[in-house]
């Protein structure tokens, strides 16, 4: 579980740099730990400011993802988070607004409205191949089964996406889409 952990570890804190860098003035909540929103699928809240001045702002729910292999060029939708137990995945029952899917090797943070990247996915589901991940707990372990699902396809068809790269000088800059 440490390697799990610590690549999660590394997926919130580029999720949270990024989420600084585009918005100073907002604010950033770690809820991963509190039980109201673990069964919700969200792990952060960006309080943003108001927008204009008029108002209040708003607060957006935020799944961060984490994978270590970005150069597969694949994200890893998951569809059972626990097969053993046959639980569903977090991209079917998230409530977020927002998925940060964090290539942290690569320092990439993949900038995904969950909304629409579902609209986009499910009527597509069974034209992408499926994968299992294997995650030991202690003595036990538990699979995972998610869709790979090319970076480019959605990033090139789902409306809001975008693709944010930390440069070895810590800047943040966007990547475009080949």
């Amino acid at each position: 579980m440490h390697g799990v952990r610590s690549t999660a570890d590394q997926a919130v804190a580029l999720a949270r740099e990024l989420m600084a860098f585009q918005q100073r003035q907002g604010r950033i909540h770690d809820v991963q730990d509190d039980p109201r929103f673990q069964h919700r699928g969200v792990d952060l809240l960006w309080d943003l400011p108001p927008e204009g001045g008029d108002g209040g702002g708003r607060v957006l729910g935020v799944e961060v993802k984490g994978d270590r292999n970005g150069r597969r060029g694949n994200y890893f939708l998951e569809l059972i988070s626990n097969l053993e137990k046959d639980t569903p995945g977090c991209f079917l029952y998230s409530t977020a607004d927002l998925v940060l899917y964090a290539f942290v090797r690569e320092r990439e943070v993949h900038q995904l409205p969950l909304g629409p990247l579902r609209e986009w996915f499910l009527p597509r589901a069974k034209q992408f191949p499926t994968a299992r991940t294997r995650t030991r707990t202690g003595a036990s372990h538990y699979t995972t089964v998610g869709a790979l699902v090319p970076v480019r396809e959605v990033q090139k068809a789902v409306s809001g996406a975008a693709r944010w790269r930390r440069s070895d000088r810590g800047e943040w800059g966007l990547k475009s889409v080949r």
